[in-house]
């Protein structure tokens, strides 16, 4: 009970907003029209229901005139029931679309907002993959809620329709049993609840494994997945290091996972299976069993038999919502269980930020950035990095030293914003901009000049300004493929990566450049020559550089290392190199 009033509340959490949103008054619309719609083929249902007592009457009398009458009659309902089902489906897949829509920007906005998404990774969530729960899990929450609130409402207002049917059928046919007829109010219905109720418990018990099965299925299907795409991406690695073997064993051990799981899934399904299919069809005969003796009896016409099996049938399918349902409650269940934590991770991530034992990024008047009190811890807390009244000086280009470890790197995060572990302040000059160029830039799937011009939106920066920077880094071969489409990051080695990035700071001319090892994979000469060009063409760019090479010194007017304490590691000067 516990377990169903938790899921209830999450399927809340994650529903209400939309209905609450800028989309609101056309998704409660849509709902309203879904609901209605969905009622009005109950009612259709119930004169069909009435239809077929009089229509089996009729044949019994061979009453000419009566039959052809009901034969038009069935012929408008037939119609305004396929009216009802067609704009029922149509509205119910408009309101998916817009919920989806509405779903799948909300937890875009929440994961990639202010870096949240980086946070939630450091924290070690257990929202894994995103891409799923964002992609598939968002559109199974919306087809799987509406399919299932529409349906549960349905079989309500059918019960509550059709028990009024029953319970007049159960007085003009009382039941008879060894030529006596008992008089048992309602006879009918609560045959029905019995038969539902029995058929729903049993169906509880054979299938609630499935719940959890179903949950960690959709975990390995998604770990086997990441690990091909980490596969792919990482191909030329591992051809360089022959690790097909591995690579397949690895694989192979993942989808291990999958397979066992799933067969354990095969075993509960064709359990539960095995008892849901004799059960619709043990439910075809029982109202038959119920009130065949009263009609051999000759207590009652053809009709009524027909309308009591249309009617029993209509109960018995409603009260037994949850055994035909009961496969997708099983994984609608785990569904929101993987959205209910991925949303809790988006708020742990957003909620990082605003504790008061953090990193914290100030505005200043001043031009300079200073570290005046910044502490720079693991995740786990540990000390990492401290500084103590320390400024990156405007127009100063710092080379940053250090053992491997020592938290370059992490620095530059925390200076950047988004290391939120330690505590104390970074004062960053008021509307000065920032890049950050890793050893590995990032260049999105898309046009070169898309992806050259990230962060800056589509068409930023016009074709000759990229051109140029191209050739200027030294990839004159690539100008003639700037509206080419591809996945860079595969496609350009190393080396031809951070030529781009080193073009990208040029188009984009930061106040700031971070450069983490930047040109690390190119040759000393060619790493010269850019950091040349960055200091011809960016004048005004203030330059900080991690960097392990003496021939870096050159290009430096100061030179800071990260010393060797007994909490961590701290800022200190290293001697002056003269500038270039």
């Amino acid at each position: 009970m516990n377990n169903i009033r938790s899921t209830l509340k999450a399927v809340w959490r994650i529903a209400i907003p939309y209905f609450n949103s800028e989309d609101k008054w056309a998704g409660r619309g849509l709902l309203a029209a879904v609901i209605a719609l969905e009622l009005g083929y109950v009612a259709i249902t119930v004169m069909v229901n009435r239809w077929n007592s009089d229509f089996y009457n009729t044949l019994q009398e061979r009453d000419w005139s009566s039959f052809t009458s009901l034969l038009g009659y069935f012929a408008v309902l037939a119609t305004m029931s396929v009216i009802v089902q067609v704009y029922q489906l149509y509205l119910n897949q408009w309101l998916r679309i817009r919920w989806r829509r509405w779903l799948t920007e909300h937890y875009l906005t929440g994961w990639l907002r202010n870096a949240n998404h980086y946070r939630m990774q450091l924290q070690g969530e257990t929202a894994d993959n995103p891409d799923q729960r964002i992609e598939e899990d968002a559109q199974l929450f919306v087809d799987q809620t509406l399919a299932l609130g529409v349906g549960l409402l349905s079989s309500v207002v059918t019960i509550g329709s059709f028990v009024v049917i029953l319970w007049g059928l159960s007085a003009a046919a009382p039941l008879h049993l060894f030529g006596i007829d008992l008089n048992i109010p309602g006879y009918l219905i609560w045959a029905a609840l019995i038969y539902a109720i029995v058929g729903t418990t049993l169906t509880h018990l054979i299938g609630w494994p499935l719940v959890g099965l179903n949950f960690r299925q959709q975990r390995f299907e998604a770990d086997f997945r990441f690990n091909l795409v980490r596969t792919r991406e990482n191909a030329e690695q591992i051809a360089l290091l022959k690790g097909e073997p591995a690579e397949h064993q690895r694989l192979s051990e993942r989808f291990g996972l999958v397979v066992r799981n799933y067969i354990d899934i095969m075993s509960r399904t064709k359990k539960l299976t095995a008892f849901t299919g004799s059960y619709n069809q043990a439910a075809v005969l029982f109202p038959y069993i119920m009130i065949g003796p009263a009609y051999f009896a000759g207590k009652v016409q053809l009709g009524s038999v027909t309308q009591t099996a249309s009617a029993f049938g209509s109960v018995q399918e409603a009260m037994s919502f949850f055994v035909s349902a009961y496969r997708t409650l099983a994984e609608w269940q785990s569904v929101v269980a993987r959205l209910d934590g991925f949303e809790q991770a988006i708020v742990n991530g957003q909620t990082l930020v605003t504790k008061p034992d953090i990193i914290h990024t100030t505005a200043t008047a001043d031009d300079a950035i200073a570290l005046p009190d910044l502490d720079v811890a693991l995740p786990n807390g540990a000390p990492l990095v401290q500084a103590r009244d320390f400024r990156f000086r405007k127009g100063e280009r710092t080379l940053l030293t250090g053992p491997s470890g020592s938290g370059k790197s992490t620095l530059f995060r925390a200076i950047a914003g988004i290391w939120p572990f330690g505590k104390g302040h970074v004062a960053l000059p008021a509307n000065a901009s920032l890049m950050m160029l890793p050893q590995r830039p990032y260049f999105p799937v898309g046009t070169l000049k898309d992806a050259i011009a990230y962060p800056g939106n589509a068409g930023s920066f016009d074709g000759t300004a990229i051109t140029e920077a191209i050739t200027a880094v030294g990839l004159p071969a690539l100008t003639g493929r700037l509206d080419e489409d591809a996945h860079w990051n595969r496609m350009l080695s190393l080396g031809e990566q951070q030529r781009l990035g080193v073009a990208r700071a040029l188009l984009h001319r930061p106040d700031y450049l971070f450069l983490d090892e930047a040109t690390a994979s190119l040759d000393e000469p060619s790493e010269a020559a850019l950091y040349r060009l960055i200091e011809t063409r960016l004048p005004n760019t203030t330059v900080i550089s991690i960097g392990h090479r003496g021939t870096l010194h050159a290009f430096h007017q100061r030179r800071v290392s990260l010393e060797k304490t007994d909490d961590g590691f701290t800022l200190a000067e290293a001697t002056t190199a003269p500038a270039s």
